[in-house]
């Protein structure tokens, strides 16, 4: 069984199982579809929890600015605790993923979730309703159960299949957050909505491995940034892992019921690297794309001002590294 045809079982399964009743692709039909609807505002859904870059610092960001400038529903859900609270280490708890049903964009960035049944179904099949879908660096190993069919599945192939890649290596941590590690560059492309505006700049984010040595982007992906390493674990292996890899790309995917929906996907992400103007303009010009509303995105760039001070935590893992006693903002209302 291949992985499309084993996820559209899957939610079916899965919503059998929740609901009582088999959650075929009938109603799925009905209200998924590649476009946005132009006579209400976009309702986007962030899908975060890492224990390691602070998306539940940067991804809220990201919200806030979407929702200010274009007028944007948003809804941030995080990994959340059983006192209630935002905690990255809650791997297997991201409430309210029901709300995917209604929107129109999911943005991704999670790392070695391990949802339940009744929470993992709705990113499934907001994933195969060809709506749009973005993705930030650990979105590549988004998922990591512990063996069986689910495993076998999730942890690999569907990242592969709906990103373009999933977690092989990268170059390095060398001094988190303290020091540059990855030089981008933008692809020359004038013709690029997502590229205008986005100079050149430094990265704190350790390169990722996505290609080269033997390993290929799935999917008609199309890069729109080189990074080069700038240190590297891997430097006595640069025929098998590359100095310079693809840091963003876009991709057109095909789901199960034939639906083709738009992919940004990028492999930055550490919470400083969003300081950068062009980071957060790449960011945001390849949600609009995603969107289908490139029109939107005005030659020298959007404006990337900041809604509310930025000062994140520095990436890293341990109790002390993410913001305690933080709750949930209220879901947004999709009307």
């Amino acid at each position: 069984m291949n992985l499309k045809t084993w996820t559209t079982a899957l939610v079916s399964i899965l919503g059998a199982a929740i609901s009582g009743t088999a959650l075929g692709w009938a109603a799925d039909e009905a209200t998924a579809t590649t476009r946005v609807r132009e006579d209400r505002p976009p309702y986007i859904v962030f899908v975060t929890g890492d224990e390691e870059y602070r998306s539940e610092e940067s991804m809220p960001m990201l919200a806030a600015i979407l929702k200010r400038d274009f007028g944007f529903k948003v809804t941030v859900l995080y990994a959340v605790n059983s006192q209630g609270e935002i905690d990255p280490y809650a791997l297997d708890n991201i409430p309210n993923t029901e709300v995917l049903d209604d929107a129109d964009l999911m943005v991704m960035f999670t790392r070695f979730r391990k949802l339940p049944p009744e929470q993992l179904a709705p990113i499934l099949r907001y994933a195969e309703s060809g709506k749009p879908v973005v993705g930030f660096r650990t979105a590549t190993h988004a998922f990591r159960y512990d063996g069986g069919e689910l495993a076998a599945k999730m942890n690999e192939a569907w990242p592969k299949d709906l990103f373009g890649q999933c977690w092989i290596t990268h170059h390095g941590h060398f001094g988190d957050g303290l020091e540059y590690l990855t030089a981008v560059e933008p692809v020359p492309n004038p013709d690029e909505p997502i590229l205008r505006g986005v100079k050149p700049f430094l990265a704190y984010s350790w390169l990722y491995h996505v290609e080269g040595g033997g390993d290929t982007l799935t999917g008609d992906c199309k890069p729109l940034a080189i990074g080069r390493t700038l240190k590297s674990s891997h430097a006595a292996r640069h025929d098998r892992y590359p100095a310079t890899n693809p840091v963003a790309w876009t991709k057109i995917r095909k789901t199960a019921s034939g639906k083709e929906g738009r992919v940004f996907f990028t492999t930055l992400g550490h919470p400083f690297d969003f300081k950068d103007e062009s980071m957060r303009r790449l960011a945001l010009q390849g949600i609009l794309w995603a969107l289908g509303q490139e029109e939107r995105i005005p030659a020298e760039g959007v404006s990337v001002e900041f809604a509310s001070p930025y000062e994140p935590n520095n990436s890293g893992f341990g109790p002390d590294k993410y913001q305690k006693g933080r709750r949930p903002e209220p879901i947004a209302s999709r009307d």
